[in-house]
């Protein structure tokens, strides 16, 4: 009976001891490096045969994807009359039902824009964050996005952590319309905390200006950290006053192996 008490103790504080991370902490510890599958194992014991056959599908598969490439180039970059006369509106429904950009050359128009937002996501009463982002426009079509993610949690259970994200985006909008812009965008990603690492970025992104003064925007990202990624998805609702924004939505974030459902609001202003 004694050994039976022993057992159920050992046993007891090994499954606290396991379990006893934050959501926060879990994530950071999926994204490092020494996190790997035992299922990679397999991959070490490959012949010389196995070898050259991954080397003849590896060239294939660049002379496929540089073909895909060449032929989608005009999906990706567009034909150089396309969208010729989109130009920067000064902020959304600026003097018109036109969103973020305006065929006509005249007082709605700027060769240059900064959109500033500050968003609260929460999760629940133990885990929130925030989003600030910086987004700039010029040369018509060309843009780069700054954002600032920090999330906290704290619980009775296991302290308090914390985890910060800063990513940068090179973006182009590829449909520059007055009522729809389409846009996509390279760049890198830097995970603070435990991790201190940089990952490969790309994003994909849509705002559509149905109704004055409303829009509806969605955002993808993807950061490519060690065997793991980093997602945002977001989807938000912006009432435009002015040079204002209210905006309101839903985003989800997984970092490594934890997915966090947040939802959104915050402000804007364009300068």
């Amino acid at each position: 009976m004694k050994r039976i008490i022993i057992c159920l103790v050992v046993f007891g504080f090994t499954t606290h001891f396991g379990f006893a991370q934050s959501k926060i902490n879990r994530a950071e510890n999926s994204l490092k490096k020494e996190h790997t599958s035992y299922g990679n194992t397999a991959n070490d014991n490959r012949s010389d045969g196995d070898n050259s056959d991954n080397f003849f599908v590896q060239a294939l598969t660049e002379v496929f994807v540089q073909g895909f490439l060449y032929v989608t180039y005009y999906s990706f970059i567009g034909g150089p009359n396309e969208f010729s006369n989109s130009k920067i509106s000064k902020y959304p429904y600026y003097n018109s039902d036109k969103g973020n950009f305006n065929y006509d050359f005249d007082e709605n128009v700027s060769r240059f824009r900064a959109d500033l937002s500050s968003r609260y996501i929460f999760e629940n009463n133990t885990l929130n964050g925030m989003h600030l982002t910086g987004d700039l426009r010029f040369l018509k079509r060309i843009g780069f996005e700054a954002d600032y993610t920090q999330l906290w949690e704290k619980s009775p259970n296991f302290g308090s952590d914390a985890l910060a994200i800063y990513s940068f985006v090179a973006k182009y909008h590829r449909i520059p319309s007055q009522k729809f812009d389409l846009w996509w965008g390279l760049g890198t990603t830097y995970v603070a905390g435990s991790i201190n690492e940089f990952g490969f970025t790309y994003g994909l992104g849509a705002e559509l200006f149905f109704a004055r003064p409303l829009s509806v925007e969605a955002n993808f990202n993807q950061t490519f950290i060690n065997t793991e990624t980093v997602n945002k998805l977001n989807f938000l609702l912006n009432y435009h006053k002015g040079r204002y924004k209210i905006l309101g939505g839903y985003e989800h974030l997984k970092i490594g192996t934890q997915d966090f459902s947040m939802i959104i609001c915050g402000l804007g202003l364009s300068l």
